[in-house]
């Protein structure tokens, strides 16, 4: 008897089907037509936004229904925000949009339906896209974008617990920045890179900050990371800030639709002209902050408390972040980051001067080059702790190494143990090390 042809698609650790996504994004995209990514992106995340909280919302609706004989009532808010679920008013439930997909005005139906939802949910306010009435957007192809969105079950208890919502926000945001190009990663990180630096810090209890969050996808992982441990979501909390308006948007949705409750501020701001949590002692930065960014107003900061290792170039912001992450740690924080390729070895406008200030200071300080290729600039990833030397035993990290094909004797003669049998794989491979106070030649490493 032959044996059985396997099917195309195959179920990953959650039960959901390998492929999903990227059939749906073939589908969406496929009516994008001539529409930049960049307006796209926010019509169709969206929807999708909508259709899951409508689909959560219609789930607790038949629920607090069965339960009438027990006074429960389906059409008071508190019944919903109760249990961390969206209040949907009547004229924003995706029932209503479907049944008029085909109508000429459903593009300010759709804004309407976002005004409703912000209106009735405060922490949504000044969220939502409300763009879909524009001459721009072919109405059309909006409604046979309603219904595609429209077969995808997202807000039903079995797909929540498989991450289904989360998963294809996801994968469109990827597929969105890689649409963009460049300009993409402005608002996504790539999940290789974003998983590497969660496992590094294993943030398992306490305070998460990343002051240039993006699409929020650190503080994502990070709650992954703790489910996966079997650790409690609410031992961490979530801190954040965005300077980019649209991606705080972004970032806002993607956190709700996950069930995160997180502090991104009222509003977009920049970290270093305008603070968000100037008081904030986090345990764990993780970030992916602007390369090279030359047009971040230094000069104007020059006498800033936060720049306690040195005054960061006014033409390039990496050191500026680099100590803006250290200023919001506390005494026994530790910081993951990446920075742009070239970072670990400048001595450009002082920034070696800066750089060698943090390691005479005892912070640990680690890096790997070519975090991932994909990114334009060849990141390099960094990991500071204020809780320094001498106790302190930590993971030492080793990737594209300075010295060369001698990599683990050079790490030997530093005063490491190696069990690192290949240093590209920095994650499943780690060496404890340098339990006493850092050599000279651990702080060549550093620095180079």
């Amino acid at each position: 008897m032959p044996r059985a042809r396997k099917s195309a698609q195959r179920a990953d650790s959650t039960g959901a089907t390998v492929g999903y996504e990227a059939q749906l994004w073939k589908m969406a995209d496929a009516l994008r037509s001539n529409m930049d990514a960049a307006e796209y992106k926010h019509v169709v995340l969206g929807l999708i936004f909508l259709k899951y909280i409508s689909d959560a919302f219609e789930e607790q609706h038949t629920q607090l229904e069965a339960d009438r004989a027990q006074g429960a009532d389906p059409e008071d808010p508190d019944e919903y925000r109760a249990v961390n679920i969206f209040w949907v008013p009547k004229e924003a439930r995706w029932s209503h949009l479907k049944a008029n997909a085909k109508q000429p005005t459903i593009g300010k139906m759709v804004d309407d339906a976002m005004l409703a939802i912000e209106r009735d949910n405060p922490s949504l306010k000044g969220v939502l896209p409300k763009d879909y009435a524009h001459p721009r957007l072919d109405k059309q192809r909006l409604g046979q974008l309603i219904d595609l969105v429209s077969d995808i079950g997202l807000g039903d208890k079995a797909n929540r617990s498989k991450d289904i919502l989360g998963r294809v926000y996801e994968y469109f945001l990827s597929q969105f920045a890689s649409a963009e190009g460049k300009k993409g990663g402005q608002f996504y990180t790539p999940r290789c890179v974003v998983r590497l630096l969660v496992e590094m810090l294993s943030p398992y209890k306490g305070r998460v900050y990343d002051p240039c969050c993006g699409s929020g996808g650190m503080f994502v992982q990070s709650e992954k990371f703790v489910e996966a441990h079997g650790g409690r979501i609410g031992d961490i909390s979530i801190y954040g800030q965005e300077s980019n308006h649209t991606t705080w948007r972004l970032a806002k949705m993607n956190l709700a639709i996950r069930g995160i409750d997180g502090n991104l501020g009222q509003e977009h701001a920049d970290s270093f002209h305008r603070d968000l949590h100037p008081d904030l002692k986090a345990d764990f930065v993780l970030a992916n902050p602007p390369f090279n960014d030359s047009d971040w107003g230094g000069e104007r900061l020059k006498d800033d408390k936060r720049w306690k290792y040195g005054i960061p170039p006014a033409g390039n912001a990496n050191f500026a972040w680099v100590q803006h992450f250290i200023y919001h740690l506390t005494p026994t924080g530790l910081a993951g980051f990446v920075l742009a390729n070239g970072s670990m070895s400048s001595n450009q406008s002082g920034e070696g001067e800066i750089r060698k200030n943090i390691i005479e200071a005892d912070l640990l300080l680690k890096g790997e080059g070519n975090a991932a290729d994909n990114i334009v600039g060849g990141p390099e990833h960094w990991t500071l702790s204020n809780d320094a030397f001498p106790d302190r035993e930590f993971d030492f990290m080793l990737s594209n190494p300075p010295y060369g094909k001698g990599w683990k004797s050079d790490l030997e003669r530093m005063g490491g143990k190696s069990g690192i049998k290949d240093p590209r794989f920095v994650v499943q491979h780690r060496a404890r090390s340098f339990r006493s106070s850092p050599t000279p030649a651990t702080a060549r490493w550093c620095s180079w």
